[in-house]
């Protein structure tokens, strides 16, 4: 795991000045309405709330208000369906170790915890695999009304066997899903930019019409997939469209995340290893015809980070000592499809027959160059936030390494993955936000009102008008070009 803390290693604030890199960084939360997210075991760390919390809404208003206290651009949940089963052949060592079980439904909580925040944004994952486009379409604009524009989709496929087997919906192979969810994208952006116009909702007592028919109009979609006549059953949220993410890091994946998100969310083990591949992003947006840089792009990372390096350390070592390595091997199996209990402690991950662990081992050899990863070798890396880059250190040293994401990778932003909560996100906020504050990297008020404002500015409460969103819905965004002033 990349412990990352030396202040050689990073960009100061100075270096990255006179080169011009000032840009803005954004931060997320990374979350799940669960007991644990990616660091299995830290039940049994006294500072840790979220195992009994989560399932507290006093739990998620604080943790609200802490980040909006931060200047964080939203709150991103994670969410699945089913239950870890690949570890030994059985669900016991996910539900064992609360590998993301139980958990409960995020989208619940987004009008409370509008009610106690201004400007914190609420994203919540979806599945175009489990829900019909028209639910998802009227979820979401409502969550957009109730939350006064500040909700955002993570749009996935799904992966979890499990989670077809609880009829939720068949598993397509791979390729097909993201088939599939392009023609889902179709049907709710025409929900969402076409069966409303703007002033169909007209409160008019004297003609005695509340909503002016020849304004709201059926979508009548007919594909392969979907049959959606409409209306959509929701007026025009602020938002309209929700801010869309998409994390898929398949070649399909990226493909389909270059065309639809706003934001992408990104996971890679090294400054080194991401640069490439966020220029590729960048390169298949333009190629969607779109601005690059209308498509920001978020890291997972986790932190770890105290007054001194040496107090870092030490916190790192007593998180390590309540984690269940059990728990990450969970989840590994489910997100891969691989029993790491069928090999020995002592095996090369490298000399595996399997191409899901061979790219495993390229995971970990490029977080520790030279090293030839080995069983027991992940088994310690995953026990704090599974596969995430880790920096530990003291605020500058941590800061330094996050300038180096933005400046040397190229990303936008990063999500910030909690090890224990709320501890996490409070040490972060104490001591790193400052930091980049002070150094002009992230954000010390906020702009706009909606959610999409927080990341294109504001004035771009809608969809901006690159985005094929547009074109799918059939709307020429010159026509509507107010919508994205």
């Amino acid at each position: 795991m990349p412990a990352v803390g030396r202040a050689s290693g990073g960009t100061n604030a100075s270096e990255a000045e006179l080169s011009g890199a000032m840009k803005k960084i954004h931060l997320n939360a990374f979350n799940q309405c669960s007991a644990a997210l990616q660091s299995f075991g830290q039940f049994r760390n006294p500072r840790d709330r979220t195992s009994r919390g989560y399932k507290e809404l006093a739990h998620w208003l604080d943790l609200a208000r802490t980040l909006e206290a931060g200047c964080f651009d939203s709150l991103f949940f994670a969410d699945v369906h089913g239950v870890y089963d690949v570890y030994r052949g059985s669900p016991e060592p996910g539900i064992r170790h609360a590998v993301q079980f139980p958990g409960n439904d995020p989208t619940i909580l987004f009008p409370a915890l509008a009610q106690v925040t201004r400007h914190l944004g609420f994203i919540a994952t979806y599945s175009t695999t489990y829900y019909p486009p028209f639910h998802t379409a009227k979820l979401f604009s409502s969550l957009d009304h109730f939350t006064g524009g500040r909700v955002g989709w993570n749009i996935v496929t799904s992966y979890l066997p499990s989670a077809a087997r609880n009829g939720l919906g068949a598993m397509l192979p791979h390729d097909e899903r993201y088939e599939r969810a392009e023609e889902y994208m179709e049907v709710v952006y025409k929900l969402w930019e076409a069966s409303w116009e703007e002033g169909a909702m007209v409160r008019d007592s004297a003609r005695d019409m509340h909503v002016d028919p020849a304004k709201v109009r059926a979508i009548n979609h007919r594909g392969r997939y979907f049959e959606v006549e409409g209306p959509h059953m929701c007026e025009p949220s602020p938002q309209r469209t929700p801010l869309l993410l998409q994390a898929g890091q398949s070649g399909r994946g990226v493909k389909f995340g270059a065309r639809h998100g706003e934001a992408l969310f990104v996971t890679y083990p090294t400054v080194e290893a991401a640069q490439s591949r966020v220029a590729r992003m960048r390169e298949a947006a333009r190629e969607n015809g779109r601005d690059p840089a209308h498509v920001k792009i978020l890291s997972a990372i986790a932190v770890i980070v105290a007054e001194t390096e040496a107090e870092a350390r030490l916190r790192e070592r007593r998180l390590r000592s309540y984690a269940s390595p059990e728990g990450g091997f969970a989840l590994f199996g489910g997100w891969t499809g691989i029993d790491l209990a069928k090999f020995k402690d002592d095996e090369l991950l490298g000399r595996l027959e399997s191409d899901g662990i061979k790219a495993a081992a390229r995971w970990f050899t490029a977080a520790r160059p030279g090293h030839a990863a080995t069983v027991a070798d992940a088994r310690e890396e995953m026990k704090l936030a599974s596969l995430l880059p880790l920096i530990v250190g003291d605020p500058a040293q941590v800061a330094d390494e996050i300038e180096r994401w933005a400046d040397v990778a190229g990303v936008d932003g990063i999500n910030l993955v909690p090890i224990f909560q709320p501890g996490s996100f409070t040490d972060f906020i104490e001591l790193v936000v400052p930091e980049l504050q002070r150094r002009g990297r992230v954000r010390t008020s906020y702009d706009g009102v909606t959610l999409r404002e927080q990341l294109f500015g504001a004035g771009h409460p809608h969809l901006l008008p690159d985005h094929p969103g547009w074109r799918l819905a059939g709307i020429d965004p010159r026509a509507h070009a107010s919508l994205s002033r």
